[in-house]
């Protein structure tokens, strides 16, 4: 086996492939993101994927079966108590949590707002679970009048907090949120605190790209760090260096949708590099499956599909490119909740087995325990490496 230079990781932000064992205990029983919107809108067009595989990983109306997957294929379940971003990625980093990120179904209680009220020196509106789409509509009048930040929360472990950019500097709301993140520990340490900045007219409201995210510090170190420490870059692409809070990455790129990261991460490749580029690519979560929109999803994912062979044809000899995801958002299920799904595992180099088929992998973390193998540095002591199943 020759060497492996460096690895490429494209998490495609909530593409789930069908809900795991213990979904109902997550209220995702039955979920199954890419077979079901496949269905909604009469079959998907994604021939790069179905080479490398992904027709033969699950059953997806639209994608075949290949006779042999250019990529070696698999699917994987999570190990870690929750169905989040924020769990997703440190499990494929190689962190199993156990303890779940606290939720706040009912709003935040007054012992958390009358904190953030006193840190930011004025009251705030909302303070309820929605969709930071119609929240902004709904609460920017009074928003407009008061000046005061408009907070909400969601299924997921968030405190986010929009305002619009004429009334609340960016800056400003930057600080509101290092304000709420300082609070938030202990019992009440969520997952991520979120600015959510917009712009645009009453009834014509437009959130911007200047989201950003205030992520908890994981509570051990992950591959990201062992690369790290052992000299290697880690080259981070969208929302990566807000999840893991800047632990163990080298350099970063901030993208405003999936298409600019593509483009970022094609830029990295481009480099006289080595290491790990990690890269998210989030629309497919934040723009169609929280809004339950399966045509949307669908042509964001031929649009991911369609620029995947200019993404291999970077690759060098020595490289691996890895396409997974880290949870499911089934745009035709009830509610607007991540699903808890397996992910899809799609392994593809010049030295990978074409056809190689790893099974269903007990942990996101093998992703991990396979990387800090292959660049032999330090394991993070969760998951099952699949190196040797994938190089001859």
């Amino acid at each position: 086996m020759n060497s492996i230079n460096r690895a490429t990781i494209i998490v495609l932000d909530s593409v789930g492939i069908g809900a795991l064992p213990d979904a109902k205990e997550f209220e995702s029983e039955g979920a199954a993101t890419l077979p079901h919107l496949a269905k909604e809108v009469g079959g998907l067009d994604l021939p790069n994927l179905e080479k490398l595989g992904l027709g033969n990983i699950v059953e997806v109306e639209g994608l075949s079966k290949v006779d042999k997957p250019k990529g070696a294929i698999g699917k994987m379940a999570e190990q870690s108590n929750g169905k989040d971003t924020t769990t997703g990625h440190w499990e494929l980093a190689g962190l199993v949590s156990q303890n779940p990120f606290p939720t706040y179904p009912n709003g935040f209680p007054d012992e958390i707002m009358d904190k953030f009220h006193e840190a930011i020196g004025k009251g705030s509106l909302g303070n309820k679970p929605a969709s930071g789409t119609v929240i902004i509509e709904e609460l920017g009048e009074e928003h407009f009048e008061t000046g005061k930040p408009i907070v909400y929360t969601s299924a997921d472990s968030v405190f986010q907090i929009a305002a619009h950019e004429e009334i609340i500097p960016v800056e400003e709301l930057y600080k509101m949120c290092r304000k709420a993140r300082k609070m938030l520990t202990g019992e009440h340490a969520v997952a991520r605190v979120i600015a959510r900045p917009f712009v645009g007219e009453l009834g014509d409201f437009t959130r911007t790209a200047r989201r950003k995210d205030f992520s908890l510090k994981p509570p051990k170190k992950t591959m990201l760090d062992h690369l790290k420490d052992a000299g290697q870059e880690v080259m981070a692409v969208g929302k990566i260096k807000n999840i893991f809070s800047g632990q163990g990455i080298t350099s970063d790129l901030h993208t405003d949708n999936n298409m600019d990261g593509v483009d970022k991460t094609i830029d990295y490749l481009k480099e006289d590099n080595s290491g790990l580029i990690f890269t998210n690519l989030v629309d497919f979560d934040q723009k169609y499956g929280h809004r339950r929109d399966p045509e949307g999803y669908a042509k964001a994912l031929k649009n991911f599909d369609d620029r995947l062979p200019e993404i291999i044809e970077q690759l060098e000899a020595d490289d691996l490119l890895i396409i997974t995801a880290d949870h499911g958002c089934d745009p035709t299920y009830k509610g607007t909740d991540h699903t808890r799904e397996y992910v899809p595992l799609l392994v593809y180099g010049a030295n990978v087995q074409a056809g190689v088929d790893l099974g269903i992998r007990e942990s996101f973390s093998d992703l991990a325990a396979t990387i800090t193998s292959i660049f032999k540095v330090e394991e993070t002591g969760y998951g099952t490496s699949f190196k040797q199943e994938i190089f001859e």
